[in-house]
């Protein structure tokens, strides 16, 4: 009921703008999409042994299959911030549609990997495409819909994400069963191609930005180059015996000079066919890919910084990701990755105050919530990395010593609560302030972190464990919408891509951080433990095979996980604070009745 001469309140909902069905169909497809990058992240976990066999790396030697792991993580973070800038200059959907081509492209290439050199450059160009799907698809978001109403919907985009990476194992394991490894990336090929062409056809015209074509043939000459250059790219690679040992046709095998297969005559039709189709597609007044334009948008963005920044993004991945996390900090070259990083960052910081167009624009992230973002999402991973590799370690450590996967499940428990909190996080964003949301979702992370430093050698072994993984996975899938919603609220509209790229880069350096330093920390307690024990000889009376011994080392081995679990919880609470201190005045809720009222006065 209203008082006599006093409009009722409208109802925060009705006052924005309606998204349409096609929009919202539109963003539900990006978001898919999004999910099949995030899964294909971890379908790696089961297929490594088979891809290291495929390309000629011994089982034993499982850290020269590093790079296999790690080039996809630098094709991940190190472009993010330069496409993100993209999709603010050049438009969403178009981005979109690129990174989906690229993460297809990275698939086939993958997917016909004859040598480590190749199947990193596959994993790489996987990493862009995949990455660059992210900071595209949070921007949509905040195209679409008002601040006010961003929660749900960046709740649902972070809790899919998740969701693919609790299916990601599952669907390579559902693969590997039936198939070779490279089915795997046969059915990536497929699905990025059909949700690219998805992507094209429903993109609403207000929506579909600069240089997606509609209407007319594609151009003949460049889809011919396209499709000499593609089936000669697959002979190279996989070679088949058949056409191999064929008299006439063997031939275009032979390498002209050395040993590779591209300075064959089928290798340089191959490379040739590519070259004239990028040359075509520069110079075609309706090019199959607008190449000119991707270049002007790519130099509009600053390319030079760019590339200072993905120099230092990329020393810091190659630095912690090519370590073995149970053993050590940093890979052997470790050290010199950073010092690369750090000239590369000291670079980029001075060539930011001299561009007159730089990569981040002077004041983008300026406001206490846009860079408060930053660092509560570089707390959020430092914490995350500790579940992701630690709860894994030690189910191998305790009650699956032998079993990859019997440790990957127990990692599923707290993964599934992951796109659960998500979508609550978007919800309870809409009506709660974003730093009360997200120190709600650290506090429930942090609690569930030092339950698992109570767990003994057979915790796991009872439903009691499975308490502190969904409660830990809830409270960081509470966090991940209004950690975006506070980002995307401080900065103006023609920044949201890059706003939402640095976002993503925090939390995977993060990551790559706080894993480093809890492994630190964890090492130091386990090696002060290894000390107390007594010399195997007095433990075991001189007896060849000894329980207790084992039993000595394996509670060191406990001890350093709780160790880690502690300082998990630690780097949680430190976001949840960091949150509560810095998004005080971000604009993420809807407004109230009450408060509309109050502004109407």
């Amino acid at each position: 009921m209203t008082e006599p001469g006093m409009a009722a309140a409208p109802d925060p909902d009705d006052t924005a703008p309606a998204v349409s069905g096609q929009a919202r169909l539109l963003l539900g497809l990006a978001a898919i999409a999004v999910a099949f990058a995030a899964a294909d992240t971890y379908v790696v976990v089961l297929a490594l042994t088979d891809m290291m066999s495929s390309v000629g790396v011994p089982i034993d030697e499982l850290q020269r299959a590093a790079p296999i792991v790690s080039g996809f993580l630098l094709g991940y973070v190190a472009m993010l911030p330069l496409i993100g800038r993209i999709a603010d200059l050049r438009g969403r959907v178009p981005v979109l549609l690129m990174a989906l081509v690229v993460f297809a492209v990275g698939s086939f290439v993958t997917s016909l990997a004859y040598d480590l050199p190749s199947i990193v450059a596959g994993r790489f160009l996987q990493g862009v495409g995949g990455g660059g799907l992210v900071p595209a698809t949070l921007a949509l978001v905040a195209d679409l819909f008002p601040a006010e109403r961003r929660g749900v919907p960046l709740g649902v985009v972070s809790g899919v994400q998740e969701l693919g990476s609790v299916l990601g194992p599952l669907f390579g394991a559902a693969v590997l069963a039936v198939a070779d490894w490279r089915a795997i990336f046969a059915i990536n090929l497929a699905v990025g191609l059909v949700l690219a062409a998805a992507l094209r056809t429903l993109a609403p015209a207000g929506l579909a930005g600069a240089g997606v074509r509609r209407g007319g043939l594609p151009d003949p000459v460049a889809l011919l180059l396209l499709v000499v250059g593609t089936a000669a790219s697959a002979l190279v690679f996989t070679q088949p015996e058949a056409i191999r040992r064929d008299l006439t046709w063997g031939s275009l095998f032979v390498p002209l000079t050395g040993g590779s297969r591209w300075v064959t005559p089928l290798g340089a039709i191959a490379a040739t066919a590519l070259l004239l189709f990028v040359v075509r597609c520069a110079t075609a007044r309706r090019p199959l890919v607008d190449v000119a334009g991707w270049w002007r948008a790519t130099r509009e963005a600053d390319l030079t910084g760019a590339l200072l920044l993905a120099t230092a993004l990329g020393g810091v991945v190659l630095a912690f990701a090519t370590a073995d996390p149970q053993i050590e900090v940093f890979s052997d070259r470790g050290w010199w990755y950073l010092g690369v990083a750090a000239v590369a960052a000291a670079a980029f910081a001075a060539h930011l105050r001299r561009a007159a167009s730089p990569l981040v624009p002077r004041g983008s992230i300026a406001r206490t919530p846009a860079w408060g973002s930053l660092l509560v999402s570089f707390f959020v991973g430092s914490s995350l990395i500790a579940a992701l590799i630690d709860i894994p370690i030690f189910a191998r450590s305790t009650i699956y010593p032998d079993s990859q996967l019997g440790a990957a499940l127990v990692l599923v428990r707290f993964l599934v609560a992951l796109p659960v909190g998500a979508v609550l996080g978007g919800f309870l964003t809409r009506r709660l302030p974003a730093g009360v949301v997200t120190a709600l979702g650290m506090a429930g992370a942090a609690a569930g972190f030092l339950l698992m430093a109570q767990w003994d050698v057979d915790a796991l072994r009872s439903w009691t464990a499975t308490v502190p993984l969904l409660l830990g996975g809830l409270g960081f899938g509470l966090a991940l919408a209004p950690v975006n919603a506070a980002v995307l609220a401080a900065t103006d509209d023609l920044v949201h891509g890059l706003a939402s790229a640095l976002v993503v880069v925090a939390r995977m350096v993060g990551m790559l951080v706080g894993i480093s330093a809890l492994t630190t920390i964890g090492l130091r307690r386990y090696y002060a433990e290894q000390a107390d024990i007594p010399p195997v000889r007095e433990v075991c009376d001189g007896s060849s095979r000894c329980d207790a011994f084992s039993d000595l080392l394996r509670q060191a081995g406990i001890a350093q996980e709780h160790t880690v679990f502690v300082g998990a919880a630690v780097c949680a609470l430190l976001a949840g604070l960091l949150a509560l201190l810095l998004f005080r005045h971000a604009a993420t809720r809807a407004l109230s009745a009450g408060d509309l009222l109050r502004s109407a006065g």
